[in-house]
């Protein structure tokens, strides 16, 4: 016999959850998704700490941290993913821009700005009006721009990756 569960009820009650415990480590659930792939149930957490990168540690704290909260929660077998959001994630939320203000970002919009001969935009986020879009300030120009929501095709942090060789030499 099969079962029927409510995602959006499930998802309205593990919400708080993860967020109460991602906080007593200060950490900020990004995300958080309960899909269904290849008959298999995925629980994923994306966090991110305004203090450090992400670590290994902050995924095992709050993985330890939900522990049996989630089984009382979630009423059949799934897996459980905790991880950073990565570099090159496209934002998907309010959340993340009010999060990421004041970051480098590069904006891809669906019809040019005027003024702006690209739709690929690198540029400072300001600040997130709602219902009007983001307010940015592009890299070159040094210029302010509204870039309306409707016009927004993504939205990613642009992170410079600095690698460093570890070979008995140093490289900066």
């Amino acid at each position: 016999m099969r079962e029927h569960f409510n995602k959006k009820e499930i998802l309205e009650k593990l919400i708080p959850v993860v967020e109460n415990t991602a906080m007593r480590y200060n950490l900020i659930p990004i995300e958080v998704s309960l899909e269904k792939e290849n008959a298999h149930w995925f629980l994923r957490i994306f966090i991110y700490c305004a203090d450090h990168p992400v670590s290994h540690q902050d995924c095992e704290n709050i993985t330890r941290g939900l522990g049996d909260f989630l089984d009382e929660l979630i009423p059949f077998k799934y897996y459980l993913e905790v991880s950073s959001p990565g570099l090159n994630r496209k934002m998907k939320s309010v959340r993340e821009y009010l999060i990421f203000k004041g970051k480098d970002i590069i904006v891809k919009v669906k019809n040019p700005l005027e003024g702006v001969d690209t739709k690929t935009i690198k540029a400072v986020l300001i600040d997130y009006r709602e219902g009007q879009g983001l307010e940015i300030q592009t890299k070159e120009e040094g210029k302010n721009f509204l870039v309306p929501l409707d016009n927004i095709f993504s939205v990613r942090l642009d992170e410079d990756i600095k690698i460093k060789q570890n070979k008995g030499e140093d490289n900066d």
